[in-house]
């Protein structure tokens, strides 16, 4: 194969959680353009299909799901559904995820239980779902955050220790079906990207913490989509159990 065709999601089904706004949108346009068929999965069925509008300008198929990912039975049915319309899954982006910023002293049982239902376990629930079906071949790419790496100002316990715990299930997921199922299990760490969840910060917040990005600006959707192509598709094939930080240098300063 040449290093252009090494990248090419022809013939790949892919699932994307939280599809309905931000990264998860980038993520399905960015499979979309490299020739994969999607299957759309969030809370927010309007939202998703807007989503599967821009797929389908690209000339592929997407299938919408709306799924709350934080109950293993409706990860089930994105699964199914894509088994049904396709015949296959080939890779899942774990995108789907919320955020708070409750003191930690205040920060009530619920609270925290609600951002761990869907950062953590809901991860979970979808990875094993697709671990059941999925081909050797197959690749799981969870997105965690460089929250999950280190700090950045907000009282965020249960953001920060749902994506930090993300980390660890890809590891231990990669162990799991490395060599035995023949899936790849990475995690992608994003940086500060514009998106409906930076949109709830404080007004200066974005600002104060641009000195920590050593470029100097905000990510674009399009750069941590290459990413996640990259990881997804053949040219990645030897990687497994990692955590790539798509951050603009944040976490090295």
């Amino acid at each position: 194969m040449s290093l252009l065709e090494l990248f090419d999601m022809t013939g790949k089904v892919v699932i994307v959680t939280g599809a309905s706004s931000g990264l998860g949108v980038s993520f399905a346009q960015g499979f979309a353009d490299t020739g994969a068929d999607l299957v759309l999965a969030a809370r927010r069925a309007d939202k998703l299909t807007d989503t599967a509008e821009t797929v389908r300008a690209a000339g592929r198929r997407a299938v919408i799901v709306p799924a709350d990912i934080s109950v293993p039975e409706q990860c089930q049915a994105v699964v199914d559904a894509a088994i049904s319309e396709f015949g296959r899954v080939d890779v899942l982006i774990n995108n789907a995820g919320v955020s708070t910023a409750h003191p930690a002293t205040r920060e009530t049982p619920e609270q925290f239980r609600a951002v761990v239902d869907i950062n953590l376990h809901g991860s979970y629930w979808m990875a094993q779902a697709c671990g059941r079906v999925m081909p050797a071949g197959g690749s799981i790419i969870n997105i965690s955050s460089v929250l999950g790496l280190t700090t950045a100002g907000l009282p965020q316990a249960a953001y920060s220790a749902s994506k930090a715990a993300v980390i660890g299930l890809t590891r231990d997921l990669a162990q799991q079906w490395g060599a035995r199922k023949g899936i790849r299990v990475n995690a992608l760490a994003p940086g500060f990207f514009q998106s409906e969840m930076t949109d709830t910060y404080d007004d200066g917040y974005a600002a104060s913490l641009m000195p920590r990005v050593v470029l100097g600006r905000h990510g674009h959707g399009e750069e941590i989509a290459a990413t996640a192509v990259w990881l997804a598709s053949a040219a990645g094939g030897y990687v497994t159990g990692q955590t790539i930080a798509v951050d603009g240098g944040f976490t090295i300063t």
